[in-house]
Parts: structure tokens; sequence; C-alpha cells
């Protein structure tokens, strides 16, 4: 007959194995985990310099943004030189070995992004970094794009 058990060791299996549950909720979590802060940062509009040796940040930092328009943002709020030396000042107090991202227009005149820096610097912050995006087409190999035959040249 269907349905029934052809012996008295034979039973209906009534459990539900949830260890591929769990692997699937981890992966999900991972992934939310690895592009919330890549959404984040899509919030202001700033053109980064590329370049083919750089790092991966893996500590926590906090993040200044400064974009074409040479507004300044602290982790997303907009701030102006003397609002974010005070909020750069607090931050070092709260935590002395704080880190700070600093991202900038390629745009912006060298001059400009060293005065940042020393405004930074000033606040107390010991260790700042510069964000940096690898060039497009750059297969992650660490080496400098070939030029382009011609390239430079004045005709």
């Amino acid at each position: 007959m269907a349905g029934t058990s052809n012996g008295p060791d034979e039973a209906a299996i009534t459990t539900i194995n949830v260890t591929p549950l769990v692997d699937i909720i981890l992966v999900v979590l991972i992934i939310f985990m690895a592009t919330a802060p890549l959404i984040q940062r899509r919030a202001i509009k700033v053109d980064v310099p590329k370049a083919t040796h750089h790092d991966r940040s893996a500590t926590e930092a906090v993040q200044i943004v400064m974009n074409e328009k040479r507004e300044l943002f602290l982790a997303g709020k907009k701030l102006d030189a003397g609002e974010l030396g005070k909020a750069l000042q607090d931050h070092v107090a709260a935590s002395p070995g704080v880190h700070v991202t600093l991202s900038a227009d390629k745009a912006l005149a060298y001059g400009e992004i060293v005065g940042l820096l020393d405004l930074v610097r000033g606040s107390g912050v010991k260790k700042i970094g510069l964000e940096v995006r690898p060039p497009s087409g750059s297969g992650g190999s660490g080496a400098p794009a070939p030029e382009k035959p011609g390239a430079g040249r004045n005709r």
C-alpha cells in the first residue's frame, strides 16, 4: 500500500534540517554587511582620484568628504571648516586613536587638500588616510596601466 511502512524500524521523517537554512541566512547577512557601506557612500557625489597602488582599509574610520563645490561633510553631515575642526576635536577626545579617511574630488587644487589636511591634523587626528580608487579596467595587478600608443604627443 502506498504511504505505509513495510517494517517496524521505518518511520516518517518529521524533523526539519536547519543547517542549510542557517547557511543561507549567514550568506545573506554577509552580503548585506558588505554592501551597506557602499550604499551610504553613494549619497555624496565625489570624483575620487584613481591609483594603481592602494590598500583596503581594515579599520573603522571617520569619513571626511570635500566635493567639487568645496563643501565639507563629516560622516555624511555637511559642516563648515570651523564646525569640522570642533567635531574632529570631539572625536579625538572620545577616542584618541581615531582613524580619518579623506575623500576629495580630483578637480580640487592641491593647496586646498593640504589646507584640509592641516585642519584635520590641527584637530589632533594622528591617523589620516586618503581614499583612492583603482583605475577602471585594471586587473588589480598593482602595475600601472600601459600607455596608449601615441599618448602625450602634440601634433
